[in-house]
């Protein structure tokens, strides 16, 4: 005669259901973030694709400008740059209060740092101030691209933090919907709406000293030396840098 089966106690029978029930919302929520994660990555790939529609459309709105002026015999009078890329190059050893607080506010601590500036009327006065021991100029597409992929470095709750990830930017700029590096890319080179948000995400980029060295640092730019304004040959700079 067999034993009779004991019951299974109800504790035990509710606790397997609950986890039965974990385990089928686990999975669930898995499969859902599967496919929020594949839906961004053709969100961002759509939004990388229109931002090179849209570099291409000025460049080529430029060029016939440029040739409608030269058919015309007209002078072409180039756009006002609207962003520059600073970089100091000299200490601060027993110089004016004024000048150590503007690179301060600029956020150049320290030499052979850079930072993105967005140009109005305030910014070019106080570069004009602190142009013995800064260089700057307007950088291309690819200097701003290069900068923020090489030697990008975000602040995530006043830490540096490498962009190793779009979810760091996302983390913090998201709110501005700026969930990706060609966005925060975008709105630095446009010098978009939100590019005070984005700059001050972005740490100060810490370079190299320049392959060759510099000229003469105490000397501006136009005289020979590497000092003050320097328009587009910043890239060249930023290339021998970075």
């Amino acid at each position: 005669m067999s034993a009779t089966q004991a019951p299974v106690p109800e504790s035990l029978l509710k606790k397997r259901k609950s986890l039965e029930k974990l385990k089928a919302e686990k999975a669930a929520k898995s499969l859902q973030e599967k496919k929020d994660r594949r839906q961004k990555r053709i969100d961002i790939f759509k939004r990388a694709e229109k931002y090179v529609a849209e570099y291409r459309k000025q460049e080529l709105e430029l060029v016939k400008l440029r040739r409608q002026a030269k058919k015309e015999g007209n002078y072409f009078l180039e756009p006002e740059p609207k962003l520059a890329f600073v970089i100091r190059i000299r200490g601060i050893n027993q110089v004016n209060p004024r000048i150590k607080k503007i690179l301060q506010l600029l956020r150049l601590r320290q030499i052979n740092n850079g930072v993105f500036v967005k140009l109005n009327k305030a910014t070019i006065n106080m570069l004009r101030l602190v142009e013995s021991y800064v260089t700057y100029g307007e950088p291309n597409l690819k200097s701003v691209r290069e900068l923020i992929y090489k030697r990008g470095f975000g602040k995530v709750n006043k830490q540096r933090i490498p962009i190793t990830d779009n979810s760091v930017i996302e983390g913090v700029l998201g709110k501005f919907n700026i969930l990706c590096v060609e966005d925060l890319v975008h709105e630095i080179y446009t010098v978009g709406p939100r590019f005070k948000e984005a700059s001050n995400f972005l740490w100060p980029f810490q370079l190299n000293s320049p392959k060759g060295g510099l000229v003469d640092k105490k000397i501006h730019f136009i005289e020979g030396g590497d000092a003050g304004f320097r328009s587009t040959a910043i890239d060249k700079l930023i290339r021998a840098m970075n």
